[in-house]
C-alpha cells in the first residue's frame, strides 16, 4: 500500500508540475518538478559503468555485506556508483556544478581575510547589496564556504577538486550508518541509494557524509560526535534538525554531546558570527528570491514525492517503526512544514533521507534491483541541476 501511495504521489507531482509549468513557467522554478532539473533523456560515458556496478551490487551485495572487509568494499562501491551516475551527465558538467555564479567557489577568491569574513558574514546575507553573498553562500552559515576555502588553501582549489571532495565525503554515510545502527545488512541498499544522483556533486552530499559520521560518533564518543554535529550547524542551518537522530544516537550521554556542539558554537561566536543572527537574516534572503515565488501549496506535498524518488522503492518498503526511521521522519516533516524547503529537497534533505534506509535490512535482492532502476531512470530522464 505504501508503494502505491508513493507512486500516486510521484505521478500527481509530475502531472501537476507539467500543467503548472505549461501555464506559467516562472512559478515553480523547476522544469522537471518535483525535481530541480530539465526533462532531457540522455546517456553518457557513465551509463555502462553505472549499469555494471548496479548488476554487481545486486548479485553480490547481500553476500559481501557479511564479509570481513564489508565496510571498505561498500565505501568503494558507493563512491564508484556515485561517480558513474555523475558521469552520465559528463565530466564537464560534474566539475562545473560548484563553480557557477550562485555557488560557493564563486566567492572563494574573495576570501583573503578569514577573521574579517566571519565578522562581516551576516551583514552580507541579505540580497540587493553591492557585496551580497551569492545564493548558496548567503543561504548557509560560514562553515560551508570555509570548507571550500580550506580546500583551496591546501592546493585543492577549483571545481574538479570540490566535486570529488563532495563525493568522497558524502560516501562516508554508507559506512557510518551501519556502524551507528549496528547492522551491515543495509550496506547494499546504502550503496545503491538513489539519492547518490545528487551527492555527485552537491555540497549537500558532503553535508550528508559529515552528518552521518557525527551521528555515528555520538554512539561511541559523544563529545567528539557533538563537536562534529556542532560543525554541521555551520554547514547548513537546516542541520539543526539532526536533533532527533542525535538524541537517538547519544542516549543518556547527551550532556557530553551538547558540550561538544556548544564549543563549536562558541568558537564561531567569538570569531564574530552568531548563528541565530545568520538564521534570521537567511529567512529574509529566502523570501527575496525564488523562495517567495515558489508556491507552498505545491511544494508542501511535492517535496515528499521528490523524497520518494530519493529513497527509492526499498526505502519506502522499509519504512517501519524503527527509531532511526522515525527520527529521520520527524526531521523531514519539520523541514517540510517550515516553508523554507520549497523545492530542491532531493539534495537539501539528503542528510535526513539517507537514514530512512535503516529499515531496509530485511529486504531481498528484488528491492536492490528496484533501487538501481530508480536511480538510473531519474539520472537518464532528467538533467538534474546537481
Amino acid at each position: 500500500m505504501r508503494l502505491v501511495i508513493a507512486g500516486l504521489l510521484v505521478a500527481a507531482a509530475i502531472i501537476t508540475g507539467v500543467v503548472v509549468n505549461g501555464n506559467d513557467p516562472g512559478v515553480l522554478f523547476a522544469a522537471a518538478a518535483p525535481l530541480f532539473g530539465d526533462w532531457q533523456p540522455h546517456v553518457g560515458p557513465g551509463t555502462p559503468v553505472a549499469v555494471l556496478i548496479a548488476f554487481l551490487v545486486v548479485a553480490k551485495g547481500p553476500e559481501l555485506a557479511h564479509h570481513r572487509f564489508a565496510l571498505p568494499i561498500a565505501y568503494m562501491a558507493a563512491t564508484a556508483w556515485t561517480f558513474s551516475l555523475a558521469m552520465v551527465d559528463g565530466w564537464t558538467r560534474f566539475v562545473t556544478r560548484l563553480t557557477t555564479e550562485d555557488e560557493y567557489l564563486h566567492e572563494v577568491p574573495g576570501v583573503t581575510d578569514i577573521p574579517a569574513m566571519l565578522r562581516g558574514f551576516a551583514a552580507r546575507i541579505p540580497d540587493f547589496q553591492p557585496d551580497s553573498w551569492t545564493t548558496h553562500v548567503s543561504g548557509h552559515p560560514p562553515g560551508a564556504l570555509l570548507t571550500f576555502v580550506a580546500l583551496d588553501r591546501i592546493g585543492l582549489g577549483g571545481g574538479a577538486a570540490a566535486s570529488i571532495f563532495c563525493v568522497l565525503v558524502g560516501s562516508l554515510a554508507v559506512v557510518a550508518i551501519p556502524k551507528a545502527i549496528g547492522s551491515n545488512a543495509v550496506l547494499p541498499f546504502l550503496v545503491l541509494f538513489p539519492g547518490a544522483v545528487w551527492v555527485g556533486a552537491s555540497a549537500d552530499g558532503m553535508f550528508m557524509g559529515v552528518a552521518a559520521v557525527g551521528i555515528y560518533l555520538l554512539t561511541r564518543w559523544p563529545l567528539l560526535g557533538g563537536i562534529v554535529l556542532g560543525w554541521c550547524l555551520f554547514l547548513s542551518y537546516g542541520l539543526v534538525l539532526l536533533a532527533p537522530l542525535a538524541i537517538v544516537a547519544v542516549g543518556r550521554r547527551i550532556g557530553w554531546a551538547v558540550a561538544g556542539a556548544l564549543a563549536v558554537v562558541a568558537a564561531f561566536a567569538i570569531s564574530g558570527f552568531w548563528w541565530l543572527d545568520g538564521y534570521e537574516l537567511v529567512k529574509l534572503r529566502y523570501y527575496q528570491g525564488i523562495g517567495d515565488t515558489r508556491p507552498y501549496w505545491y511544494w508542501a506535498w511535492a517535496n515528499l514525492a521528490a523524497l520518494a524518488l530519493v529513497i527509492g522503492p526499498a526505502g519506502i518498503k522499509g519504512l517501519r517503526r524503527d527509531k532511526w526511521v522515525i527520527a529521520a521522519g520527524i526531521a523531514i516533516l519539520a523541514a517540510d512544514l517550515s516553508g523554507l524547503s520549497k523545492a530542491e529537497t532531493e539534495r537539501i534533505w539528503l542528510p535526513f533521507a539517507v537514514w530512512l534506509l535503516a529499515g531496509t535490512a530485511r529486504l531481498d535482492k528484488r528491492w536492490l534491483t528496484a533501487q538501481a532502476v530508480t536511480a538510473l531512470a531519474v539520472n537518464h530522464l532528467v538533467l538534474t541541476n546537481w
